[in-house]
């Protein structure tokens, strides 16, 4: 079956030549205008992924992306990319920490945008692509981590992480004590040879509100000053 995508946007050119695209691109979409919509869309439908506008009339796109995760009360959170004319770093850090798992700054090529959304849907297991043998999961101290079923439990308690979360988590977990710049994250997490570095710094935060006994005095997930960040492993 495709994957689904909702396309959230009040611009009806703009949602037209969005779905187009991904039509060609073996996808399913539909569209809704305003926020409430989209989130009475996203009920009835169940999409794959959330293709987000963040101006929106009704509710804007960062209200929606809360309430989305809201309503998976943080189980196999729906990816979500964010869509905004806004080029200020400040407006792309607050998608980030809405729970945007990426983003697009309009003016967007509709091709590069359906890439994306291909990318998301294959490292959030949602586009059902086959592999020929499934990672093995594994432990490390107090965590366990299945990359097939996109798990991580610490302590026996599951987590409650977005996509770029999860991805980042799971590198940092099988790679203890070693430091990784930004930009050396971003290419070997995800395969970006270039990006914006405020999505490592976004997930670093919100990894450590969920991991760290005091987030404010991180004793795992480290910054290691003028380099990046370490995971130093924890005990058994």
């Amino acid at each position: 079956m495709s994957a689904r995508v909702l396309v959230v946007d009040d611009d009806p050119t703009i949602a037209e030549v969005v779905s187009d695209y991904l039509r060609d691109a073996g996808l399913e979409p539909r569209h809704a205008a305003d926020g409430p919509s989209a989130l009475l869309l996203a009920e009835a439908w169940q999409p794959d992924i959330v293709v987000l506008d963040l101006m929106l009339p009704g509710l804007d796109g960062l209200e929606v992306c809360r309430r989305l995760r809201q309503a998976t009360d943080g189980r196999h959170p729906l990816p979500v990319i964010m869509l905004t004319a806004l080029s200020e770093e400040s407006e792309r850090v607050q998608g980030l920490e809405a729970g945007a798992d990426d983003y697009v700054t309009k003016p967007f090529s509709p091709r590069e945008l359906a890439l994306r959304v291909q990318a998301v849907l294959r490292r959030a297991g949602a586009a059902g692509s086959a592999v020929a043998a499934p990672p093995v999961p594994f432990r490390a101290g107090r965590y366990e981590v299945d990359v097939a079923a996109r798990r991580i439990r610490r302590d026996e308690r599951e987590l409650a992480l977005t996509v770029r979360e999860f991805d980042l988590l799971a590198f940092f977990i099988a790679h203890p004590g070693r430091a990784f710049t930004r930009n050396e994250l971003l290419e070997q997490v995800w395969g970006w040879s270039f990006g914006d570095l405020s999505t490592i710094t976004v997930c670093v935060r919100r990894i450590r509100e969920k991991v760290e006994d005091d987030p404010t005095a991180p004793s795992q997930l480290q910054t290691v000053w003028g380099i990046g960040y370490r995971w130093e492993a924890s005990p058994s």
